[in-house]
């Protein structure tokens, strides 16, 4: 099968968890063809600068270009067609589902299946258009857009804070929605580059899955989207009070609401990291029927000799590991360093590793937040003998993930955001107890093979650390069945071969049928066309080469007909 696979801001330029994934999800499927296809524009993309390298299955990359803002010069047709296009767009995501005016006994004119068809039909109108006039930059900034953006804001059935949109406001949403809408302009969705996918797999929500959208629309190619992180709700998250005006956070929330719906509504497939992220996905509309949990993998060659009990390792020693980045989770080492204070009243010879790399200029500020309290909870340790201790990832040849693991005897998670816990993945593969905070997929990928308890508790955390290093021979036990599950259900093996499995699922439902036959579809016809006889119907004319023409020809009547 050729995939056309659809990143942002990372595989195949730069490292980090998204591009390590593609890296393994690519290279693990070497029976497959992959286009890739990056977004996510950079000085370094902008130049063609260096890539990581890539297999021989990847035939080809491309990249978004260097955006301007300069308008195509659209005739009077062309700026009519816009106008009313982006008019529609912008009155499905600025009425409020169920409005009806003010009239009383009135059906609601504008019911929410009725939205989601207008804002599919501006959407798709919008990207014809640029498929015409060659991009719709320009004209997503022009004065056009504003005003059709302040009569939606102003229409009696907006929503309400959008009726408060100031001028600043407006043209704030106006430059959101075209940065937003970028990908209708791209060149992309052509009989030679996404057309001619089996398959688009979008690896994340947003922009890659508007991608993947408009080559369906277009070309008929079936879409397949990945969210380890649900878009909408990190959308959702990320936009606080403090971020904007409250008109422009309740349009742009409306309007990526109905982008993500239409997105759900279209897609053949949708795969989540966890259960977690899956009922995220069904409560913003998506078809519980239509979703996969598909856990990431995790490489388990650095932790292939960390099951052993190995015979450095401390017994009295807590671990933290991961990245220190408060504007995950604020107060997650608080957290920890009070319930250290408890484990140490009654362990006192119980030692602290606080083991990661600070995130930004705020992790490291709360970095050496974190490390002004633990010098003031431990007032009479001696400056050379501190029981805790704070060390960046591989800033030595003790500080290796693996190797910090290996050395501990608890691995503590105190909290983190509420996504996937790779680290609580590490820690199991390493065979070691955990202690770990209730968020997120935490419950779901510990499976009793730890222990959990009430996030941001210290008192709670402090016990069951305690209860653990008081007790070797259930650590030992929670550590080989953590680290048997972790090698059951999260590897990179199983995550690549679940998404083998799902290839061959949509392809097999919605072949991509095209009138050239230079080279095998797969399942481009169904197994019975090759049976002569009345098993397939006048529509199932796509028959491989070198079927004779007695098995192509049906002598079924058309179905009108047969009624």
């Amino acid at each position: 099968m050729r995939i056309g696979l659809l990143t942002e801001g990372g595989y195949p330029y730069v490292s980090g968890d998204a591009a390590l994934w593609c890296e393994r999800l690519v290279r693990g499927l070497e029976q497959h063809e992959f286009d890739v296809y990056a977004l996510g524009p950079g000085p370094h993309r902008e130049a063609g600068g260096p890539r990581v390298p890539l297999p021989p299955q990847v035939r080809r990359v491309r990249t978004a270009p260097p955006w301007t803002t300069e308008e195509p010069a659209y005739g009077r047709r062309a700026r009519r067609r816009f106008a009313e296009c982006y008019e529609e767009l912008a009155g499905a995501v600025c009425t409020r589902a169920g409005a009806t005016g003010g009239v009383p006994g009135a059906k609601a004119p504008e019911e929410p299946g009725g939205l989601a068809d207008r804002f599919g039909s501006a959407l798709y109108g919008l990207a014809e258009l640029a498929r015409e006039q060659g991009g719709l930059v320009g004209a997503l900034r022009s004065d056009i857009a504003v005003r059709a953006l302040e009569r939606a804001c102003r229409a009696p059935r907006a929503l309400c804070a959008a009726h408060e949109a100031r001028v600043s406001d407006l043209l704030t949403i106006a430059a959101h929605l075209e940065r937003a809408l970028r990908p209708l302009s791209l060149d992309w969705y052509d009989d030679d580059a996404l057309g001619a996918a089996d398959l688009c797999h979008a690896t994340t929500g947003g922009p890659p899955a508007l991608c993947g959208l408009l080559a369906r629309h277009f070309c008929g190619v079936p879409l397949l989207v990945t969210e380890y992180a649900v878009h909408l709700r990190t959308h959702y998250l990320t936009s606080g009070p403090h971020t904007a005006a409250p008109a422009v956070r309740a349009v742009l929330a409306a309007f990526h609401g109905r982008l993500t719906a239409e997105v759900y509504r279209a897609a053949e497939l949708l795969t989540a990291g966890d259960a977690h992220a899956r009922r995220w996905q069904e409560r913003c509309g998506a078809d519980r029927a239509r979703i996969r949990v598909v856990y990431p993998g995790t490489a388990v060659e650095r932790f292939a000799e960390a099951g052993e009990p190995a015979l450095r390792t401390d017994p009295d020693t807590l671990l933290w590991a991961g990245p220190v980045d408060p504007g995950k989770d604020l107060g997650i080492l608080e957290t920890l360093l009070y319930a250290f204070a408890e484990v140490r009243r009654e362990e006192p010879k119980t030692r602290l590793r606080v083991l990661g790399t600070p995130a930004g200029t705020e992790g490291a500020a709360y970095l050496g937040h974190c490390r002004t309290l633990a010098a003031r909870l431990f007032p009479d340790a001696a400056e050379g003998d501190h029981p805790v201790s704070f060390e960046e990832t591989g800033s030595s040849e003790e500080t290796g993930v693996s190797d910090a693991y290996a050395a501990g005897a608890v691995v503590v998670l105190s909290g983190g955001a509420e996504g996937f816990p790779a680290g609580l993945v590490e820690a199991m593969l390493s065979g070691r107890a955990t202690v770990s905070a209730d968020v997120g997929a935490v419950a779901e990928v510990i499976g009793g093979t730890g222990l959990v308890v009430p996030p941001h508790d210290p008192g709670a955390l402090a016990e069951a650390c305690v209860a653990l290093l008081r007790d070797p021979g259930r650590r030992a036990r929670l550590g080989a069945a953590a680290r048997a599950r972790a090698l059951e259900l999260f590897t990179a093996e199983r995550n690549t071969m679940a998404f083998h499995g799902i290839y061959l699922e949509i392809a097999s439902r919605c072949p991509v049928r095209r009138a050239a036959r230079d080279e095998p579809r797969p399942f481009a016809a169904p197994a019975e066309s090759l049976v002569p006889g009345h098993l397939t119907g006048p529509e199932d004319r796509s028959m491989p080469r070198g079927v004779p023409a007695w098995a192509a020809d049906s002598t079924q009547p058309p179905v009108e007909e047969a009624r």
